[in-house]
């Protein structure tokens, strides 16, 4: 299991938010950093932790975007692939951050239409990006028949359940996985247990799992579950962010 770190980004400044609570007119935060995605970026790079990801939370189009944009462009050339980015890419774009430093890009919605798969928008995001720079995140709502993936900054529920052949599917066209749990994003209030172990029955291509992560207890639990193949990502937890997780501590546990 590896530490996956990361940055969030919102009307220019990193952030950490309650991620189910995300729209246009804002979303309850956690935490406003006074540094900038620079200094977490170089701070993952002195630690030795590639592979973590930068999210631009606003919408695409907007001046705000543009705001978290130019900040997600420090990060990446403070730590030339090490980072990998989200938020707002399309085919159109992919190769601009990949130019600029991210090791992937990460899409969501783009591969998503009307609550399905928009297959041509998904052969297009990863031949433009290459499979092997491409993750896709499958972040997740609880339903009751299972986990039905979240799209449009996690605000439109899709048709589409988190199962074995739809991980075999995406596999396909992709490098990783990102997996947001979220209804636990940014809660601090425990993993989404039943998710993971369903994960932990395929094995494939990486998953980075996000939710809830609250100690290094949950981490070890993580790592349990997922038999060490699952990777972590912790955001509103982390001493960094404000939270009561030693990010020492974090990397430690991975790396044990």
């Amino acid at each position: 299991m590896r530490f996956r770190p990361c940055i969030d980004i919102h009307n220019g400044q990193v952030k950490q938010i309650v991620g189910g609570t995300l729209n246009n007119t804002g979303a309850v935060e956690n935490f406003v950093s006074k540094k900038g995605a620079d200094y977490f970026a170089s701070l993952y790079k002195e630690n030795s932790l590639p592979g973590g990801h930068i999210i631009m939370l606003n919408k695409r189009g907007s001046d705000e975007y543009e705001l978290s944009k130019a900040q997600a462009m420090k990060g990446l050339k403070a730590y030339p692939g090490g980072m990998q980015i989200g938020g707002g890419i399309t085919d159109e774009n992919a190769c601009e951050f990949i130019n600029a430093g991210a090791s992937h890009v990460i899409v969501t919605s783009f591969v998503f239409s009307d609550g399905s798969i928009n297959e041509d928008n998904l052969k297009k995001i990863s031949n433009a990006a290459g499979k092997d720079k491409l993750v896709i995140d499958l972040s997740c709502r609880r339903v009751k028949d299972g986990y039905v993936i979240a799209t449009d900054r996690w605000q439109k529920l899709t048709k589409i359940n988190i199962t074995y052949d739809t991980l075999d599917y995406f596999a396909g066209f992709c490098d990783e996985f990102l997996i947001h749990a979220v209804d636990v994003e940014g809660k601090q209030n425990g993993i989404e247990q039943s998710l993971l172990e369903y994960l932990s029955g395929w094995d494939s291509i990486t998953i980075t799992y996000a939710g809830g992560v609250r100690s290094v207890d949950d981490m070890r639990q993580i790592r349990d579950i997922g038999k060490s193949r699952i990777d972590v990502t912790v955001g509103s937890a982390l001493d960094l962010f404000g939270g009561n997780l030693r990010f020492k501590d974090a990397v430690d546990v991975c790396k044990s």
